[in-house]
């Protein structure tokens, strides 16, 4: 099968070098997708956003981080299809294509800041799967797919969308979005060597990759024993990023000032010409639209303005120690949460010389969706079985069946800093306030 995909045979490949002295072998017709005006505007669109407020270095792109996820995805396939008879059996070289497609576009229908605004849940905001149909299924793109690769564009953009009926595509769809998958392997160990630090990294991606097998259910990936402890570290790696990185409390000041941006500017956007946006015309287009209204100027000025001028912490709270709190507030839809900023506001700036303004309080809080699982099977050698990843490590145990949103995702109060000074209030008093805020909520 290895001769009916080029891709799968580096010999003679084009080599794309990237950060962490990586090497992607690219054919022609992986090539000719690159060069579409789709793909090329990934340059244009950071990976992690408004991480960058924080990690200076953190200022990678989805274009590389695609790369680096194809680059997985031929590691992944050749193993399989060398080591493990029950794979070769399952997928087709049709499948196998599609795959290799998808995993060079997945993230094609990203526009700027893309992930913490599809945290808002909003109606008028679709989820970037469906503007990468759009994407995939017309123009360049469709035209490179459909005559270079002999595959139906909407194969891929259906593959891409959701898990399919065939055996083959479902072993195919948990390596590039499950348990274990290649995404997590590609963006957990970028993000942290442009983030420069360290959390990342410690998980043995090779080690992995040569581990995994399929499940006993002949339709899904498992990975054999000798893998535990790899997965173990990538588990483990994860909480860590979400923790020190991703929830950075500065990373979610930044994200809760623009979530606010966008909820307040609804009537003046549009996600469709976000999709032919950079990240720096976005910045430019919110600070137009704030321009002309006072109450949110701050906001777009804090955030992409001359200087830097995020929120500041004033309180949080985590399910750990305060679980009322977290309860109260997590998985809430976000008009509930500004209307509580804005009680909150309101009762905080009772006893101010100049009131709060509505938007001087920001309250962040785990969103509607909540992390997958980690839901993996080890092929065990000793007893020829399949078990849960999670019945024999006791480390995949506690950071990932227990709720991980609760212990990495904390509640958190944030306030203007140029009002930040004039607030005095004691713990239990703001806890007794956002306690009550959020019991008036519907």
């Amino acid at each position: 099968m290895d001769l009916e995909i080029p891709e799968l045979n580096e010999a003679g490949a084009h080599l794309v070098r990237i950060p962490g002295e990586l090497d992607v072998p690219v054919s022609p017709r992986v090539l000719a997708i690159l060069d579409t005006s789709a793909m090329q505007r990934l340059k244009k669109i950071s990976q992690l956003g408004l991480v960058g407020q924080v990690y200076p270095g953190a200022m990678h792109s989805r274009f590389e981080h695609s790369l680096g996820v194809y680059r997985l995805a031929c590691q992944v396939v050749i193993r399989l299809l060398r080591s493990t008879p029950a794979f070769a059996r399952q997928v087709t070289a049709e499948e196998i294509k599609v795959f290799l497609i998808t995993a060079l576009v997945h993230d094609v229908g990203h526009w700027p800041y893309c992930h913490p605004i599809e945290d808002l849940r909003l109606d008028w905001i679709p989820q970037h799967e469906t503007l990468a149909r759009r994407l995939i299924c017309t123009g360049q793109l469709a035209e490179t797919i459909s005559e270079l690769w002999d595959v139906e564009p909407e194969t891929v953009a259906d593959f891409l969308a959701a898990p399919q009926d065939a055996a083959g595509y479902r072993m195919l769809r948990g390596v590039l979005d499950g348990p274990v998958d290649i995404d997590k392997m590609d963006y957990l160990g970028r993000d942290s060597l442009h983030a420069g630090v360290p959390y990342g990294r410690n998980f043995d991606v090779g080690r992995l990759i040569s581990s995994l097998c399929v499940g006993e259910d002949n339709a899904s990936i498992a990975i054999t024993d000798k893998g535990k402890t790899a997965a173990e570290m990538m588990v483990f790696a994860r909480y860590v990023m979400f923790s020190e990185v991703y929830w950075h409390h500065a990373v979610r000041s930044a994200t809760a000032m623009l979530q606010r941006l966008v909820y307040s500017v609804a009537d003046n956007c549009s996600p469709e010409s976000w999709l032919e946006q950079s990240d720096a015309e976005f910045a430019q287009q919110m600070l137009a639209i704030a321009d002309s209204q006072p109450h949110i100027r701050h906001l777009a000025e804090g955030l992409f303005g001359q200087r830097r001028g995020l929120f500041k912490r004033f309180a949080q709270f985590n399910y750990a120690e305060n679980p009322e709190v977290h309860s109260a507030l997590a998985q809430r839809p976000y008009s509930q949460l500004v209307r509580c900023a804005e009680i909150l506001s309101q009762r905080l700036g009772r006893n101010l010389r100049t009131p709060l303004e509505p938007t001087d309080v920001l309250i962040d809080a785990p969103p509607v969706k909540r992390e997958v699982q980690f839901n993996l099977s080890v092929r065990t050698k000793a007893q020829h079985r399949f078990v849960p990843l999670a019945d024999i490590s006791p480390v995949v145990r506690s950071l990932a069946t227990d709720q991980f949103d609760n212990y990495v995702k904390r509640v958190r109060v944030f306030v203007a800093p140029s009002r930040l000074h004039e607030l005095d209030l004691p713990p239990e008093k703001l806890t007794a306030e956002l306690l009550s805020a959020a019991a008036s909520l519907p």
